[in-house]
């Protein structure tokens, strides 16, 4: 983060004091600093049960029904809409409407979608981008799905040899920010803090034929001051 950077010049303006004294008096010292605490664990007692299969990672996990035209061409030409279609359709149908795999306001707001290409002018299904995280030289497909106009659900798909699709992640949050490099998919999302986002950076595993997690940092978080911010949130500055 740019805080690191930021504390360098302070840090020598420290020292240099520090030195310009130590000929004269020595070294001074700061009095007590308090007790150093070790770590109290909470709740020791209370352990979380075992996930349900479906959210155990591992695997990724099948689209029921549409096909890639070409699989040498990774998810180009694969309608977006359908896929996002039969994902969300198969998630409801598995998890019941309790909202453990899609949040169950999903149905409802697909149904705002036409039959159009793009699903019509209402319709929550953000437009795919097309972009390879696996390295293979072929796209996979990124959308998301907007519940409320702050929470979205965001996918992943890639296509299979065999002329399937299937989802490589699944991520449920506040989308400040999507961005893709190289193999690279990052998440950036807003914390409590506003003056901080969390950034989600996401990395195409070949052993789980997943995106997985590979690092969670804080990122700062300039605020657009000239862009009308919704509800009590913050926008950042990228």
């Amino acid at each position: 983060m740019h805080r690191a950077l930021a504390a360098i010049p302070v840090l020598a303006a420290v020292l240099a004091v520090t030195a310009g004294c130590a000929d004269v008096e020595g070294l001074q010292s700061d009095g007590d600093l308090g007790t150093v605490h070790a770590p109290r664990t909470l709740w020791q007692d209370i352990r979380p049960g075992p996930p349900d299969p479906g959210q155990q990672p591992g695997t990724a996990a099948p689209v029921p029904g549409p096909k890639v035209p070409d699989k040498n061409k990774g998810m180009r030409g694969v309608d977006a809409l359908a896929v996002v279609r039969a994902d969300i359709t198969a998630d409801l149908t598995q998890d019941g409407g309790t909202g453990r795999l899609v949040d169950p306001r999903a149905a409802q707001r697909l149904a705002l979608c036409t039959r159009a290409g793009d699903g019509g002018p209402r319709c929550p299904v953000r437009p795919g981008v097309l972009h390879d995280l696996t390295g293979d030289g072929k796209d996979e497909l990124i959308t998301a799905l907007d519940i409320d106009g702050r929470v979205s659900e965001l996918r992943v798909y890639t296509a299979r040899d065999d002329g399937s699709v299937a989802r490589i992640l699944a991520r449920r949050g506040v989308l400040e920010g999507v961005e893709v490099a190289a193999e690279h998919l990052a998440v950036r999302e807003p914390t409590s803090n506003p003056k901080y986002v969390a950034v989600s950076d996401y990395v195409w595993d070949p052993g789980t034929g997943l995106m997985s997690l590979s690092q969670l940092t804080l990122d700062e978080c300039p605020t657009l001051t000239q862009t009308p911010l919704r509800g009590s949130g913050s926008r950042c500055a990228r």
